[in-house]
């Protein structure tokens, strides 16, 4: 098997190359992006104890009501432009933007931020994440 790679290697030096190429650019791009403005859950558990930062949940009303943190706030990211004015009484607090996976969190980050709002943070693996430590989740 190992003899195989190393012949396939041989054979296909670009190929490789490329493969690696993008190999390197596809973990730098993660590990860039999975840093950037994110908090865990216990920090952004500090943040609300602490500096009274307000939780954006930007999941559809339906996800939100079977469950969400407590205190969070539910605008749906699709509707985000137009409500964007509930927020700018936050604009000097910390916001933790919420969504299901930690994904999808950083389009209203870069929306939050462009609006001028002075600390915007995404919650690192989402609800799913929230609720794989156990922490509290509240249903309406």
């Amino acid at each position: 098997m190992i003899d195989q790679l190393f012949e396939f290697v041989q054979n296909h030096p670009l190929l490789v190359g490329a493969f690696l190429l993008v190999l390197i650019a596809w973990i730098l791009y993660e590990v860039r992006n999975s840093t950037a403005s994110g908090v865990s859950a216990s920090e952004a558990t500090q943040l609300v104890n602490r500096e009274d930062a307000v939780v954006l949940d930007i999941r559809e009303s339906g996800d939100f009501k079977a469950g969400h943190i407590a205190g969070a706030r539910n605008i749906p990211q699709s509707r985000l432009d137009e409500r964007m004015r509930e927020l700018d009484k936050f604009k000097s607090k910390p916001i933790i933007v919420v969504c299901k996976h930690g994904q999808s969190s950083g389009v209203a980050l870069a929306k939050l931020t462009k609006a001028g709002f002075e600390r915007v943070f995404k919650l690192r693996g989402g609800m799913t994440q929230w609720q794989a430590d156990s922490l509290p989740v509240v249903k309406k």
